[in-house]
């Protein structure tokens, strides 16, 4: 099956403070802007393989950084940006969200993930198994700091889908597995006209939501299907080093792949030739809470994601490298950001090698000057 990979960065100055970088859309038909002007898309064709999908991301982010450097400027691969930004949003469809979230907007304002698109092909299998998968977020988490404070491994998923408030958790939390792909569009209308309803609330006509948003459009959820493309869309993972996005893709795209011709049923998690088994949603949760707080500090989410074929000796990722106090100060965050971007740097030029891990660098740690 092909895949492609969208991946959001942070755009800094040279001081290390969040900056607008959609100029920067015009050096590569694959950079995108996104909901805030610091943030960055930069994805990828569809590709039959990691090693394709290797290249072009590679080929793409050298292209940006040579760019944003020429100017001063550096990408920054954090789920968050460590410390609390409130730019404003830069199209007419972030404007009505904002209006749309209020207070609660704060979050995909301060969040920056990666998406892996898969080709639709056993859709309600698909479903299933990148559901079951969310608590390999502990395997690429990049940020503990959310708005400043050190609060779980994975800062961005906390923070992406519980502080949106109550009302907006059902568009933005992980569903649980579907009873049939029928059911799951269903759910994904019935939320929609409550969007619809929440937007009225706020002051924002019917015609206006309808006119500017479909329905697959209001899922902010880990996992969504996407009608004209057509994928499923995996958004569970952060913003993180391409090595590790990379590495990741490929040990997903191995069990997606298995979905063509091997069922995908609820039992004791395990993958053998005759099935694959995913736990009970119950259980499920009480995984994927446990990789967003303590990430592969969790001996249970560690033999999870081995159970299910994961090496989880592969990964090293950036959120436990980044050594701080509990209350990150500006300058603090400005130098950390600065440091993930040199990493970036140099993870990208190491990805010509045949492997995608590169030796694991010195831990990150903030020096007062």
């Amino acid at each position: 099956m092909t895949l492609g990979l969208e991946v959001e960065y942070w755009v800094v100055d040279e001081t290390g403070r969040l900056c607008d970088g959609r100029d920067l859309v015009d050096v590569h038909e694959h950079v995108m802007p996104e909901f805030v002007g610091p943030l960055l898309e930069i994805k990828t064709s569809p590709h039959e393989d990691v090693t394709a999908l290797k290249r072009e991301l590679q080929e793409t982010l050298r292209t940006v950084l040579d760019a944003a450097e020429a100017t001063g400027r550096y990408l920054v691969p954090l789920g968050t940006p460590l410390t609390e930004h409130d730019s404003p949003a830069t199209s007419s469809r972030g404007e009505l969200y904002e209006q749309i979230y209020g207070e609660f907007v704060a979050s995909p304002k301060n969040c920056a993930g990666t998406h892996i698109h898969f080709e639709k092909t056993n859709v309600k299998r698909q479903l299933d198994l990148l559901t079951a998968l969310d608590p390999t977020v502990a395997l690429v988490s990049s940020s503990p700091y959310y708005c400043g404070s050190r609060t779980v491994h994975c800062a961005r998923a906390q923070a992406y889908r519980r502080a949106c408030g109550e009302r907006f958790r059902p568009f933005c939390d992980l569903w649980s597995y579907p009873d049939s792909v029928d059911a799951w569009t269903e759910t994904v209308h019935e939320n929609f006209e409550e969007f619809v309803r929440i937007a009225a609330d706020r002051g924002v006509d019917e015609a206006t939501v309808r006119a500017s948003f479909c329905p697959e459009d209001t899922v902010l959820a880990p996992v969504r299907l996407r009608h004209e493309l057509p994928t499923v869309e995996w958004r569970a993972p952060d913003a993180a080093l391409p090595s590790q996005l990379l590495q990741l893709a490929e040990d997903v795209d191995r069990l997606m792949t298995l979905t063509d011709s091997t069922p995908v049923v609820t039992g004791d998690p395990g993958v053998s030739d005759d099935e694959i088994r995913i736990p009970p949603f119950e259980e499920l949760q009480s995984l994927s809470d446990e990789a967003i707080r303590w990430g592969l500090d969790s001996t249970r989410v560690c033999e999870y994601l081995k159970t299910m074929g994961f090496d989880t000796a592969q990964y090293d990722p950036l959120s436990a490298q980044l050594s701080g106090p509990g209350t990150l100060q500006p300058d603090e965050a400005r130098q950390l950001r600065l440091d993930c971007a040199a990493r970036l740097r140099a993870d990208v030029e190491a990805l010509d090698g045949g492997n995608f891990l590169r030796p694991v660098q010195p831990r990150i740690q903030y020096s007062a000057p």
